[in-house]
């Protein structure tokens, strides 16, 4: 496929694959997409992961495809139908982390085996010398289910040996043996074999127990011994398995001392040898509830199973892209998008070196430093820029979705939904101090042991100098916690050897400044000391060796803040301030009850000037509820009245439902909160717009998980760590009571009428979202299957299996489709696919327009001014004006026509109105004195867009 690079797309498809939809699957959807008008698939990670992943984000080797997924035969077929029909491929690519459980690892499994001399040591992110002296030159693995003692002494733990080596089972885990171990077992068949004692095959395994003993240790760092013990280890492996094949007594012993080392269930004494040999490993096994505090090696949030890796060494990097770089050159990947950049030690000079790599891979000079698409799946709040010295196209679009989603919130309903709220649950909620108080939450228990680190490196650093040598480990660590637990953004982007930039340091300065505010009682200078360090304010005394460890300190210090703010608030806060969850979406800022069309508005043009190719999303694997979902239940701030009066009927009712629980009923009321939030984004309407009068156990069971989840992420009354089973059952059968569509509920007959009226107005919100997304400036991104509605929660809900037949067979059915036909049949979601299919052939038939056409905010006059967003797209003389609908419960339902009386759009000056058409249509508009009146935009359908483009 010969084209410019970058390649630029101009509408992505994320597809999810794994085993259950695989390259064979996808290839046979490419010319449907291609008729959707989508330009690039979005692929999820389709490297060699964990068996049976679900996602792909825990690769086990970044130089293999998922077998899984499909052949390499079958992946050469995916890409050329992608490029039959002129269509590309972005890989959502994962450098921060790896898979590590299993045993399909190899770099994993030989870090294990060996420790500190491990030829990949240095590619995790591994603190060989913790503050625990019993981990030093170890791994701590907390995989266990249960207390250490009481594992292997029920004799979970079993040696074996195949091929020449000895390896550590735990059900589905296994672990290598270290050689040098090997001792433990050879000692006692050396013991049974003594009655052959004249035979060569006793000489030989007394051989190779000597040999053993003069491999270089595991602890071992200089690079000659580590050749050597990576050759020896092998040859005596090798050794070992001939003597057993060609001495069956040989292989009888070491099969009888197996037997003897895993002891008897019964007999604590006779697991004596096994707990000797497991504590010579360069490994310790630990109870997975226990081990938060002391586990030393980074992870992908709190998830033990995904190790982070180095990216900053080298080698590393050049391992890990191998692969990636031969799809570049090969046409096979022309996007990627980076997960997870936070993580990285360095993101700016890492995305550099990829975009450099890229161009060498095809032989072409970086445009601007950037020779591929490169994506970021960078978080922002608030106000918070993406950097501009980034060498990328943008971010995966979250900033955009709770945009759109903030911009179609009736805000002057939020004194009324707040009370609501309060009044439901009992007492107010800061977000503010919630989200502090979560993260530090979050600091004590699932990433207790990062925090620690981080005041370890800090005291270090701090007693190598005199004026600092007083300050106490307990008040570094206390000053490190406090100070990311006020991180008002997930990372800052110091680098060594660059001047700190004004938004690092007005963070910074933020945080500290917060930081001292909540903890009076604790000495300033601590927190000034700290503060200097992030800002690269360093002693002047420090030699060469001395700076680099305190640039080590804060380099390591920003990959922290991000996972801590992203379990703090996406993971906990998120499913606690539930006034109106459709704005607790990742990045979002929920205590920010909506924003004004202007805002939308300045948004916009911010992007088209600074990053006018970023993604736009409102759906992803990782939303906490589909855009569908969203849009329904922001159509409560247009009901605020009929919820607020809604609710303490339906406690009333529901009470009874409830357990009660050491003087509290199980659910509480915030949970209760949320549930209603969450059924009335989700219930099924048919085809009347009428909400069903019962469910299937389909849908229980799909509220019930999400329930569980829900309830376990907020960390109240359970959670992940410590499951409270009796207030989750309570919960799902609550949910199950709930539902029972049976004769003595009387909750669905009050229910229902309000499903029918959120059901409406969440349609026209989604269709208003997608419109702005497929024609705001950037790179609109659908989430598999949202081109029809989709009414899917957070994962696994979001990865079911896609109905394509269905799709296609709605797409097909659009050719001679009447616009009566779509508002008449709206609940089967085809308006919706409607609306996605003609404006993505708009966008291909006049890409330069989107792709470089200016942004123009029009303004909307009339009785309904508020209650639509307007603006144009506009290359030279070419436009399209797009109308979008809002705050539609002012309008009613269908907001169509005569509706909007004498509401009209400005329409920008230069507009050629006698050549004006409608895209959805094709019929001639006028606008009359300049205006455009909603009536006749929105006469047929409740969207508009027009343009005087051919």
């Amino acid at each position: 496929m010969n084209e410019k690079h970058p390649r630029i797309p101009r509408c992505t498809y994320r597809l999810q694959f794994n085993r259950d939809f695989t390259f064979a699957q996808a290839r046979e959807l490419v010319g449907y997409f291609d008729q959707l008008g989508v330009s690039d698939a979005y692929a999820s990670p389709f490297f060699q992961a964990s068996a049976g992943s679900p996602h792909g984000y825990d690769i086990t080797d970044h130089n293999k495809l998922n077998s899984a997924i499909g052949s390499p035969e079958q992946f050469d077929a995916w890409v050329k139908e992608l490029h039959s029909h002129g269509m590309g491929q972005v890989l959502d690519f994962v450098p921060n982390h790896m898979g590590i459980a299993e045993g399909l690892n190899q770099w994993w499994m030989d870090v294990l085996e060996n420790g500190p001399s491990s030829v990949y040591a240095p590619y995790f992110d591994i603190d060989w010398r913790p503050l625990k002296t019993d981990l030093h030159d170890k791994v701590l693995l907390p995989i266990l289910g249960d207390q250490y003692g009481r594992v292997l002494e029920r004799g979970e733990l079993k040696v074996h040996f195949e091929a020449g080596a000895f390896h550590l089972s735990y059900y589905e885990h296994h672990f290598p043996i270290a050689p040098g171990t090997y001792r433990h077992v050879l000692d006692v068949a050396l013991e049974k074999l003594a009655p052959h004692k004249d035979e060569d095959f006793y000489a030989e395994l007394q051989s190779i127990r000597t040999a053993l003993e003069y491999l270089p240790r595991r602890t071992e760092t200089d690079p000659e011994k580590i050749a050597e013990r990576a050759r020896e280890k092998e040859i005596i492996k090798g050794r070992l398995e001939r003597r057993c094949k060609e001495a069956p007594q040989v292989q009888e012993a070491i099969t009888a001392a197996i037997e003897e080392i895993n002891g008897k269930p019964g007999d604590p004494r006779s697991f004596d040898v096994l707990d000797e040999l497991l504590n010579a490993q360069a490994y310790r096994l630990a109870f997975w509830r226990v081990a938060a505090e002391e586990i030393n090696y980074r992870r992908f949030f709190d998830i033990n199973d995904l190790a982070a890796i180095r990216q900053e060494v080298p080698e590393v990097f050049e391992t890990t892209h191998r692969f990636l770089l031969e799809l570049v050159r090969a046409g096979a990947v022309t996007g990627i998008r980076i997960d997870h950049p936070d993580g990285l030690y360095l993101p700016r000079p890492y995305f550099a070196k990829l975009q450099q790599r890229c161009a060498e891979a095809l032989t072409i000079e970086p445009e601007n430093g950037r020779a591929i698409y490169m994506a970021v799946e960078k978080i922002l709040t608030g106000n918070e820029p993406l950097r501009k010295d980034w060498p990328v196209h943008g971010t995966t679009g979250y900033e955009f979705a709770n945009q759109v989603i903030q911009v179609l919130v009736d805000q002057s309903a939020e004194a009324a939904m707040t009370t609501a709220f309060r009044k439901f649950v009992g007492h107010s909620i800061h977000f503010g101090h919630l989200v502090y108080a979560k993260k530090r939450l979050v600091m004590r228990l699932a990433l207790a042991n990062d925090v620690n680190v981080l005041g370890t490196m800090v005291d270090r650093l701090s007693e190598q100098n005199r004026w600092f040598r007083d300050f106490t480990l307990q008040a570094l660590v206390l000053a490190v916690r406090e100070t990311i637990a006020c991180f008002p953004v997930y990372r800052t982007y110091v680098e060594p050897d660059r001047e700190v930039s004004d938004e690092d340091r007005t963070v910074v300065e933020r945080a500290i400044g917060a930081a001292k505010r909540r903890n009076p009682g604790i000495e300033e200078s601590v927190f000034n000391f700290l503060r200097d360090l992030l800002l690269l304010r360093f002693p002047e005394n420090l030699d060469d060796h001395a700076r680099a460890e305190h640039a080590h300190f804060v380099l390591k210090f920003q990959q922290y803040t991000g996972p801590i703010m992203a379990k703090g608030v996406e993971d906990t806060a998120f499913y606690i301030f539930n006034r109106l969850a459709a704005l607790n979406e990742v990045g979002g800022e929920p205590q920010q009850f909506g924003s004004t069309v202007e805002v939308f508005h300045q948004r916009n043009q911010d992007r088209q000037r600074d990053w006018p190719s970023s993604m736009l999303t409102t759906s992803t694997h990782d939303t906490k509820r589909s855009e569908d979902v969203r849009a329904r239940m922001v159509a409560l701030s247009e009901m605020s009245d009929i919820w607020r009066r809604s609710l303490p009927r339906w406690r009333i009712i529901t009470k009874r439902w409830k357990k009660r629980l050491e003087d509290a009923d199980a659910p509480d009321a915030n949970e209760e909160y949320l549930l209603y939030q969450t059924l009335l984004g989700t219930w099924p309407v048919d085809q009347s717009g009428s909400p069903v009068p019962s469910v299937g156990n389909d849908y229980v069971e799909r509220i019930q998980n999400y329930m569980t989840k829900a309830l376990n992420e907020a960390k109240i009354n359970t959670s992940w760590v410590q499951p409270n089973e009796e207030w989750l059952s309570a919960t799902r059968e609550f949910v199950a009571r709930l539902l029972d569509a049976g004769p003595k509920n009387k909750f669905l007959p009050l229910f229902l009428p309000l499903v029918s009226q959120v059901a409406q107005l969440g349609a026209i919100n989604s269709l208003s979202q997608t419109l702005l997304k497929l024609t705001s400036p950037g790179v609109p991104d659908i989430y598999q299957g949202n081109e029809i509605w989709d009414f899917s929660l957070v994962d696994p809900d979001n990865r079911r299996p896609i109905d394509y037949r269905l799709r296609q067979s709605m797409l097909e059915s659009l050719a001679k489709v009447q616009p009566e036909e779509l508002m008449a049949t709206w609940p089967d979601g085809r308006i919706k696919l409607f609306l996605t299919q003609r404006l993505l052939r708009f966008r291909r038939d006049h890409a330069e327009l989107f792709g470089r056409g200016g942004y123009i905010p029009l303004q909307v006059v009339g009785e309904f001014a508020n209650c639509a967003i307007a603006f144009a797209r506009q290359l030279d003389r070419q436009s399209v004006v797009v109308i979008a609908p809002r705050l539609t419960a002012r309008v009613g339902f269908p907001p169509l026509g005569a509706k909007w009386n004498d509401t009209a759009v400005i329409m920008p000056p230069g507009f050629e109105a006698q050549n004006v058409r409608d895209v959805f249509l094709s019929h001639e508009l006028r606008a009359n004195d300049g205006k455009l009146m909603l009536k006749d935009a929105f006469s047929a359908l409740p969207f508009g867009a027009v343009s005087n483009a051919s």
